[in-house]
């Protein structure tokens, strides 16, 4: 029970991000809770560090090298030009964010554009004088919904395809989601544009050509953004081809970052200037959310239910509403045996995956790219997007989610 108070408190202060005069950051918040749930016992410490999932810690870090190193060439403020410099109206970014960082999200998981998308982003906000909120909410809810038409879009929806026993699960995926996340990326586009009416008025300026400016650095990172895709494509035809053999996602961004940090001269300074700040929210967040499942709060509250769980809507709500109290990949390694147990079919571990994913539109910790997102905005220019920011636009485009991914599941 102390556990769960904690975790609410860090709720609370993230909601918050001051006390007194003091400005406190995400990863500091979930860092404090933490020492606390291992100061006062509710996790040993060698629990705690066998509770950091490292695949997840590698992948971030791979991740980060790589998309440091397209924006130190300039090589990713060269693809925002070259994505971008055509649209002449806040609608048209909007919808080119939604809808191309979503459906690359979906094959190249919502963790990677969140990783590369952020900076690109920021770049298109300073240059047309828009605000950067508005962009950074397009980025999150792009990767989130895109990542749910995909076994391989996010962790939890790769649990579900490999555990869940779902057969030839590239196609399920794409004949039974992929119409309500294109459905919900366009909800998405009208939400934003309901809630920023003025700023969708406005017009914007042409965007100058942007020059690389490390022609060598550029070049390893193209080599890692052709290494991503093709180990990604051939992930998806290991899995298609139920082939004997596979690996992790951790060894796309290992292999990704190796042409950086093994030929780039400037390896350190790229190093240096990754957001470690991510990675010790992450370090942090398994240990303090281990705590709360170790406290046995949840498996005894799903278990003793009298609610059919098994059923479309339930399995939506909640995987949706226990996302943000023990995040999506734990949730999902709970409520799945019990889902297989039940005897449920194709349709139900969808809407499992479904709900699990857009969890992460309700509020900032419903999932782990809205952290990278905020985090890694924070730390290059310092824009934000706070609790209240988030859920005004998450709590109303969530439920359009929920009802939409059930109209085609149930």
């Amino acid at each position: 029970m102390i556990s769960f108070i904690i975790l609410l408190v860090v709720f609370i202060l993230i909601a918050i991000r001051q006390v007194g005069e003091i400005k406190l950051q995400i990863w500091q918040i979930m860092l404090g809770g933490a020492i606390v749930v291992l100061f006062t016992g509710q996790i040993s410490f060698p629990d705690s560090f066998r509770s950091i999932n490292f695949d997840v810690i590698i992948f971030l870090l791979g991740m980060f090298i790589v998309g440091r190193a397209l924006e130190e060439s300039g090589f990713l403020s060269h693809l925002s030009y070259l994505l971008f410099n055509r649209a002449k109206s806040l609608d048209l970014i909007i919808l080119i964010i939604l809808f191309t960082m979503g459906i690359a999200s979906s094959f190249l998981m919502n963790d990677t554009i969140a990783i590369i998308g952020t900076p690109a982003v920021l770049l298109v906000a300073k240059r047309n004088k828009i605000e950067s909120k508005i962009l950074l909410l397009a980025l999150a809810f792009a990767v989130t919904i895109g990542s749910v038409m995909s076994p391989i879009g996010n962790p939890q929806n790769l649990i579900i395809a490999v555990n869940g026993g779902i057969k030839d699960s590239f196609v399920k995926f794409l004949k039974f989601l992929f119409i309500p996340t294109i459905l919900n990326l366009f909800f998405a586009y009208l939400l934003l544009k309901l809630f920023f009416r003025k700023e969708f008025k406005k017009r914007l300026t042409s965007i100058p050509p942007q020059p690389i400016h490390d022609n060598r650095l550029a070049m390893l990172s193209k080599v890692s953004l052709v290494l991503i895709l093709v180990l990604v494509a051939l992930k998806i035809a290991l899995i298609s081809f139920k082939l004997n053999y596979d690996f992790r996602l951790t060894d796309i961004a290992v292999i990704a970052a190796l042409p950086i940090v093994l030929f780039d001269r400037n390896r350190f300074q790229i190093i240096k200037k990754i957001d470690w700040h991510t990675l010790i929210f992450f370090a942090a967040m398994f240990i303090l959310m281990q705590s709360v499942w170790n406290s046995g709060i949840f498996q005894k509250g799903i278990e003793g239910t009298t609610f059919n769980l098994k059923s479309t809507p339930m399995i939506l709500s909640v995987s949706v509403i226990l996302s943000q109290l023990i995040s999506n990949v734990p949730l999902v390694a709970l409520y799945l045996p019990l889902l297989m147990r039940l005897g449920v079919g194709t349709r139900g571990m969808l809407a499992l995956s479904a709900g699990s994913t857009i969890a992460g539109n309700l509020f900032i910790l419903g999932a782990a790219s809205n952290i990278i997102i905020i985090q890694n905005a924070e730390k290059r220019t310092g824009d934000t997007l706070t609790f209240i920011d988030f859920a005004k636009i998450g709590i109303p485009l969530t439920i359009a989610n929920v009802l939409v991914y059930y109209i085609f599941l149930h």
